[in-house]
């Protein structure tokens, strides 16, 4: 039996762009070099040449949101209630209430990576990929959608690149009982510069975030800014995603990654 893990999750990192400019990662080095000052208060009189090799301890100072990185979002990001669609509206779920038996199931990949940016993804477009790799969903299953902002990460454009997933592609996949999504672009939904242009024209609030607002007619969760997606076959892993426990919050972030395991996998 083998195993085999594919990183999903890019860095956290300074200067590569992952968000927009004000809402970039902060992380500040201090290295064995210059944390002696941090240390000595512990142990007085203690001096830098006492310790071995004159080296102290390396530690970071990180300024995020939870929302840097490689992230799963919970419903409460989306909205203050969920699940009006299925009949009883409640307060949506922060990330540290989110089940955890949603955060490791069977993966499926969508390949969109040939659509346009700013393309919104429709119920049939769904549909129609899901009769390509001759797959149907099953309750839980994690559905990853691989765009064409995954191999523009750290570009200047990455956050303007991919296509979205609409209200009604998102309701399709809710209502085969997927509680956990995810995308390689910066949002779910499409780039907000290419819904600024629509909304432009029409004036139609409806347009803004409607991926994410699926989340108020039935509660779900969505891994946003993963990586490696293109790698992945459509269907035959799993995926790992438990995110931090942050408690009340609107997402937490995770290192997820796919895995090829036989002992995971039953035969076909």
């Amino acid at each position: 039996m083998t195993r085999k893990i594919v990183d999903l999750s890019i860095y956290l990192e300074n200067d590569v762009i992952s968000d927009p400019p004000a809402f970039a990662p902060k992380i500040e080095y201090f290295t064995h070099e210059n944390t002696f000052a941090q240390i000595e208060p512990f142990f007085p009189g203690l001096k830098k040449e006492d310790l071995p090799d004159g080296e102290g301890w390396a530690v970071e100072l990180v300024n995020l949101s939870t929302h840097n990185g490689t992230h799963l979002d919970a419903p409460y990001h989306f909205h203050s209630t969920m699940n009006k669609a299925l009949g009883k509206q409640e307060p949506a779920t922060t990330i540290s209430e989110v089940p955890l038996d949603w955060c490791f199931q069977p993966g499926v990949k969508l390949d969109f990576s040939k659509l346009p940016d700013g393309y919104v993804v429709t119920a049939a477009d769904v549909e129609a990929e899901l009769k390509r790799i001759n797959h149907t969903l099953s309750p839980l299953e994690i559905v990853v959608v691989n765009t064409a902002a995954g191999k523009r990460y750290g570009s200047p454009n990455y956050v303007s690149s991919g296509c979205g997933m609409g209200y009604e592609a998102t309701m399709y996949l809710l209502e085969r009982g997927v509680r956990l999504t995810g995308t390689d672009a910066w949002s779910w939904d499409a780039p907000f510069v290419h819904t600024a242009q629509k909304y432009s024209e029409s004036h139609d609030a409806s347009l803004i975030w409607e991926g994410h607002k699926a989340g108020r007619d039935i509660g779900y969760c969505h891994l946003e800014k993963l990586h490696n997606l293109e790698v992945l076959p459509p269907t035959g892993f799993y995926i790992s995603c438990f995110p931090h426990k942050i408690r009340g919050a609107s997402a937490g972030w995770t290192r997820a990654v796919a895995i090829f395991d036989d002992r995971l996998i039953a035969p076909v």
